[in-house]
C-alpha cells in the first residue's frame, strides 16, 4: 500500500516519513520517492509468535518518535494501543486504519485473540480518524465510533502487459512437482499467504475432488509447519501432479505473468477488508472464484463465482473447465470495477481530504 501511496502524496506537497523494518542485510535502502525512510534498529525474529511482540515494540516506538515530529501520523493496523495516546496528548491527529479482523485468524490462541481484541478498542478510541477499505468492516466499529470512521479503499494500478514466458518459472518449478511446468492459459491460480483463514484447506480439497484437467499454481508461504502438514495431508503429502506449491515469489513480472495468463483465479480470503491480490485479479482481467463473504462480494459484486465450503468449489471447478460460462462478461466487469472504484488516483484524493481535515466528501 505505502509503495503506492507514499508517492502520491509527495507529489501532493506532503513531508512523508515512513518507518522501516532493518533490513536482512543491515544496508539501508535508498528511497527515490521523497519520503524520508527511519529504520528500526532490530531486525525482525524468524519465529511468527516472537515478531508479533515485535511488532508492539517497533509500533510503539515509531509512534513514539513521530509524535514529537509529524503533524499526522497514519498507523496501518491496530497494534499501536496505549501509544497513541502519546500523540494524542501532544494534540496530533492520529488515523488508524483498522485492517481486517484481526483476531479471527485461527493462528492465535485465545489469549493471543484477547490481547488483541484490547488493542482493537484501545487503537479505536484514542484515534481521531478511522479508516477502512471496506464498508462492511464499519459494522465492527460500532455506532460510537461512527462519526470518525470514514471509508477509503485500498487501491490498485494497471498492470504492464507481460508476454508468456515459461522459462521464467523454471527455478520456482524446480524440485517442487513430477512436471515442473505450466502452460499459458491452462492452469488456476491462488496467491496468498498459506493460513487457515485464506482457506487453503478448503480450496486444495475442492479442487482435488473436481479431478480437473488443468493444475492449480499457489503461490505463497505456509505461516505453520502445522497447517502446512494439514494441507498437504490432502494433496500426496504435497506432491500432487495437479498441485504446484511454488513459495512465494516477489518478482513482480513474474507474478503479473502467472495473474495475466491464468485460466482463473482463485480468491480463498475471508477474515474482512478488500484484499490486494484480489484487486490485482481484478484489474488483470481474472476470472475469479471467491470465497463467498461479504468482503469480496462487495469488492467483486455479481461478476465471480462464490463458493463457501469444497464442494461448492468443486462444482465450479468442474463448470469453468466445461463451458467457462460468464467467463468474458465476468473479467471486462470486474476489471471496470477496479478501474472505478480502486483506482490510486482517487484513493489518493480521499486521503489528501482527510490528512487536511476536508474529510466532509470522504464517504
Amino acid at each position: 500500500m505505502l509503495a503506492d501511496l507514499v508517492p502520491r502524496l509527495v507529489q501532493k506537497g506532503y513531508g512523508v516519513r515512513c518507518s522501516c523494518e532493518k533490513p536482512a542485510s543491515g544496508k539501508h535502502i535508498a528511497d527515490d520517492t521523497g519520503a524520508t525512510l527511519d529504520y528500526f534498529a532490530l531486525k525482525p525474529p524468524a519465529n511468527y509468535t516472537v515478531r508479533k511482540a515485535f511488532e508492539l515494540l517497533y509500533d510503539s516506538y515509531f509512534i513514539a518518535r513521530y509524535s514529537l515530529i509529524c503533524d499526522v501520523i497514519y498507523v496501518l493496523g491496530i497494534y499501536g494501543g496505549p501509544s497513541l495516546l502519546i500523540p494524542r496528548l501532544l494534540k496530533r491527529q492520529v488515523v488508524v486504519n483498522m485492517d481486517g479482523l484481526e483476531w479471527k485468524r485461527a493462528k492465535y490462541t485465545v489469549v493471543e485473540r484477547s490481547i488483541i481484541i484490547l488493542l482493537f478498542a484501545v487503537s479505536l478510541n484514542l484515534a481521531s480518524k478511522i479508516v477502512v477499505d471496506n464498508e462492511q468492516l464499519k459494522r465492527c466499529i460500532g455506532e460510537r465510533h461512527c462519526a470518525k470512521t470514514c471509508y477509503i479503499p485500498y487501491g490498485v494500478s494497471e498492470q504492464k502487459p507481460q508476454s508468456w514466458d515459461g522459462t521464467k518459472l523454471r527455478s520456482y518449478f524446480r524440485g517442487k512437482t513430477a512436471s515442473g511446468t505450466i502452460a499459458k492459459g491452462n492452469y488456476w491460480l491462488l496467491i496468498a499467504r498459506l493460513e487457515p483463514e485464506n482457506n487453503i484447506h478448503m480450496i486444495v480439497d475442492g479442487f482435488v475432488k473436481a479431478r480437473p484437467n488443468y493444475p492449480l499454481v499457489i503461490v505463497g508461504d505456509f505461516t505453520s509447519d502445522k497447517y502446512r502438514h494439514r494441507v498437504y495431508r490432502g494433496v500426496s503429502n504435497g506432491k500432487s501432479a495437479n498441485i504446484f506449491f511454488l513459495g512465494a515469489i516477489y518478482d513482480a513480472d513474474v507474478l503479473g505473468m502467472l495473474r495475466q495468463h491464468c485460466l482463473a483465479y482463485i480468491h480463498g480470503h475471508s477474515v474482512g477488508g478488500t484484499n490486494p491480490s484480489l484487486l490485482e485479479a481484478m484489474i488483470s482481467k481474472n476470472l475469479i472464484v471467491c470465497h463467498d463473504n461479504v468482503f469480496n462480494r462487495e469488492v467483486c459484486s455479481r461478476f465471480a463465482y462464490y463458493f463457501s465450503n469444497s464442494i461448492g468449489l468443486s462444482d465450479l471447478v468442474t463448470l469453468i473447465e466445461k463451458n467457462g460460462r460468464g467467463s468474458a462478461e465476468f473479467r471486462s466487469e470486474v476489471y471496470k470495477r477496479a478501474i472505478a472504484a480502486y483506482s490510486w488516483d482517487h484513493i489518493v484524493t480521499s486521503y489528501d481530504k482527510l490528512f487536511r481535515g476536508d474529510d466532509s466528501e470522504v464517504a
